[in-house]
């Protein structure tokens, strides 16, 4: 198996000889997994920050509030947040394509989708 490995990672090294293409080495030890039911934004000229959170609210229709227990603030800066973009748009085009499209409920303050 080892050497199997050995023979995969000198073929990579051979694919990128002709390019600029780092060998990327993704260290998990330190990862923490949350769940978010419910995401929002907002920018300035510098950063562009993301808020991940859990609505709580068991029957939303029938609720006068909204409770959302916010977790996770993510800021990044404009480019990484267009790579995010790029990024999430090919995750959601291939999901889609392999397992049907995904329709977002409408809201009264928002047009209904095309």
């Amino acid at each position: 198996m080892a050497e199997q490995d050995i023979k995969d990672a000198d073929a990579r090294k051979t694919k990128r000889a002709g390019s600029e293409v780092p060998d990327v080495t993704w260290d998990d030890s330190a990862m923490v997994s949350t769940y978010a039911n419910v995401v929002n934004a907002t920018s300035s000229r510098e950063e562009v920050t993301l808020f991940f959170g859990t609505n709580r609210t068991w029957n939303v229709s029938k609720a006068e509030s909204v409770a959302i227990n916010l977790s996770n603030r993510i800021i990044l800066n404009p480019h990484a947040a267009k790579r995010l973009l790029m990024l999430l748009t090919a995750v959601l085009g291939e999901y889609e394509r392999r397992f049907g499209k995904i329709v977002i409920g409408s809201r009264p303050d928002m047009p209904p989708e095309e």
